[in-house]
């Protein structure tokens, strides 16, 4: 359905911490566009602060998305029309499928954070939900939608610089950025979220996989370990301190939490990453608190977090085109990939924010250097475009206008799966389409159609709808 031109596209956010606030930014941007009309958070002072600024309705503010979809399920009902054009489900990486299955079930467009999901059984579910819906879907690949990407992808598909041959890009996490997300934060342990590869990188696959098309992965091979983040790399001057504050070692300890997060909140700095250690506005006092009591004042090599800190993976494509992905915990710089690209005529170095093309058959100004101007927001802009592109695709009905479909989505997902198992094989090498028709294979190895939401969603009060294509879950 096209949405007219003067009339905003109206959006319900799922999880209103530093995500939700990324993408529902572009509300305030270009509010004739865009407008937040409903919100759900559990967390009471964040969904205050949240619903204010947006000025939402007190009957639109819910405190799950439970409550939220059943709102919505009861206006369709008696109005005939649902609360919102779309929904941002930006909660955490393990409720990805359930919330977007719900909300699929009763017709909304949907822009989901990276990842698509935690297991290949729920991106299938996924993918099965959104395609029987033909609704509109987006996925929080970021990097896609950044000026910069977006200019290098021109050059990519113009053919100007000969066949493309070979992409090398890092990842450089950041030394404070992987203590915080990834040893002490939500991200820390794969058990109550998933693998690195995934969480942080999975739109790097993309990405590269995107740059490559219309190539396919055929075979991945990928190395990497938890490598520092380890009690016994622990320096022996902290003794027996479990907590940065009380720590003997802590004014010489790279990872300090006091550094990290109570300065800096004793500076005055209320952004990321002190921004998520309270519920709403952090203060000195509640940043101390959440130090005292939970693992982000916890001393990084006594926790129980087993993720990789460094990670290596090659893909080879069907045209024999090939790709090296490093992702790497010890770096200064946070998040800013560096690119190399090689092509038959020609070369791409870029760091995020400009790079330089150089093409081998000009005698003169063989090198030109290229600085795309960001719209904004985080990702080199990139949180801005998506937004931005989903809203249009919304507006026009257009999926499209995405550059990308639900199938696609799937398909970077199951190469980051297929690498990881690669990485857990001891870096054997594993054939993607295999690796693939096994993951679909075992999720239909009952041999049922069954209904799309399983018992635990109808306890919840999940809707039933349709019949699915994936019920079994598969884990790697």
């Amino acid at each position: 359905m096209t949405l007219a031109k003067d009339i905003p596209v109206t959006l319900a956010v799922i999880g209103c911490g530093q995500r939700g606030n990324a993408y529902s930014a572009y509300a305030f941007a270009s509010p004739g566009r865009a407008k937040v009309v409903a919100c759900a958070e559990p967390r009471p002072k964040t969904r205050a602060e949240f619903s204010a600024r947006h000025a939402i309705d007190a009957t639109l503010v819910f405190d799950s998305w439970q409550a939220l979809r059943r709102a919505s399920e009861e206006t369709l009902r008696t109005v005939g029309k649902r609360l919102a054009d779309a929904v941002l489900v930006t909660v955490q990486d393990h409720m990805h499928e359930k919330v977007v299955r719900a909300f699929a079930a009763l017709g909304y467009n949907i822009l989901c954070e990276k990842p698509m999901a935690t297991t290949v059984g729920d991106c299938l579910r996924m993918e099965d939900a959104v395609a029987r819906q033909n609704i509109i879907f987006g996925m929080g690949h970021v990097m896609r939608y950044s000026p910069y990407s977006q200019e290098i992808t021109k050059i990519v598909r113009s053919g100007e610089l000969g066949r493309l041959v070979n992409i090398v890009q890092v990842e450089p996490v950041g030394y404070f950025h992987f203590a915080h997300s990834y040893v002490r934060g939500n991200w820390g342990r794969e058990a109550e979220c998933a693998f690195a590869l995934l969480t942080k990188c999975c739109h790097d696959i993309d990405i590269l996989c995107h740059w490559m098309a219309p190539a396919k992965p055929v075979r991945v091979s990928s190395f990497g370990s938890l490598y520092h983040f380890r009690r016994e790399q622990k320096p022996p001057a902290a003794g027996d301190a479990t907590k940065c504050l009380s720590c003997p070692a802590e004014k010489d300890c790279a990872y300090s939490a006091k550094k990290i997060y109570y300065d800096a909140i004793k500076r005055g700095h209320t952004a990321w990453p002190v921004e998520v250690l309270t519920d709403g506005t952090p203060t000195v006092e509640g940043v101390k608190e959440t130090l005292d009591n939970t693992s982000y004042g916890s001393c990084v090599y006594e926790l129980p977090n087993d993720v990789c800190d460094n990670q290596v993976v090659n893909i080879m494509f069907d045209n024999d085109t090939t790709v090296s992905f490093t992702m790497v915990a010890f770096t200064e710089a946070i998040c800013d990939r560096q690119l190399r690209m090689h092509f038959t005529h020609g070369e791409i170095i870029g760091d995020m924010t400009k790079f330089t093309v150089t093409d081998f058959r000009k005698t003169e100004k063989r090198t030109r250097s290229v600085h795309p101007k960001s719209e904004g927001g985080g990702h080199g802009g990139g949180d801005t475009g998506l937004a931005r592109t989903f809203v249009e695709a919304v507006r026009t009905g257009d999926q499209r206008v995405l550059g990308t479909d639900i199938k696609e989505v799937t398909k970077s997902h199951v190469t980051v799966f297929a690498a990881e198992q690669s990485r857990l094989m001891g870096g054997q090498v594993v054939l993607v389409e295999e690796f693939e028709k096994k993951a679909r294979k075992e999720a239909l190895k009952s041999g049922k159609i069954e209904d799309v939401f399983s018992t635990e969603g109808k306890e919840e009060g999940i809707p039933k709808h349709g019949t699915a294509k994936v019920h079994v879950e598969v884990t790697v």
